[in-house]
């Protein structure tokens, strides 16, 4: 049962081997930093060992990224697979009436909230890892960049006298270095 963000998987994990299916659809509005073209779709499996609750899902979607060349924005096709285990506490209430199973929440950033998982944040922390870590225009590295080109003149032509005195500081550190090496070697 999904309500809220929260997928109950209380199921699962009572009655282990028992699976949870769901298909799901997202546009993560709770994680401002993902710019998302298209929702978020796939879908997440769980089943309980009865000391661990596994959870596979599969998703796709197109989101915004940043050119790590030039900084443009270019839009990213992004397909990945999670694969996840959280510890169960307790004896799955199938097999005693006195206890149930339980999610251990040892996660910093919350996952669950009792059995029920926060679906959005799990989905959201594979999409971050699964994004592209370079991802490149049409351009890619090593053709000449017509944003990359531009964005060096403009840093040129707002400050010419910065180009210099960056050339003037790196050849005085060297000649800094090589005053100092002569002078210790004696010569």
């Amino acid at each position: 049962m999904k309500r809220d963000g929260l997928l109950d998987l209380n199921e699962a994990l009572q009655h282990p081997g028992r699976k949870i299916e769901v298909d799901l659809t997202s546009d993560l509005e709770e994680e401002p930093d993902i710019d998302l073209v298209e929702p978020l779709s796939g879908f997440l499996e769980a089943v309980s060992t009865g000391n661990m609750l596994l959870i596979h899902g599969e998703f796709e979607t197109k989101c915004m990224c940043e050119c790590a060349r030039c900084g443009s924005p270019i839009e990213q096709a992004v397909k990945f697979e999670m694969d996840e285990e959280f510890q169960v506490e307790g004896t799955p209430s199938m097999y005693a009436q006195d206890d149930f199973a339980k999610v251990v929440n040892d996660e910093t950033y919350e996952i669950f909230e009792e059995n029920s998982l926060h679906v959005e944040r799990l989905i959201a922390q594979g999409l971050i890892l699964n994004l592209p870590v370079q991802p490149l225009c049409a351009y890619g590295w090593e053709g000449p960049c017509p944003n990359a080109i531009a964005a060096e003149e403009l840093a040129k032509s707002t400050s010419p006298h910065l180009e210099a005195s960056v050339i003037e500081m790196k050849g005085k550190k060297s000649l800094d270095k090589l005053t100092k090496l002569t002078e210790e070697s004696g010569a």
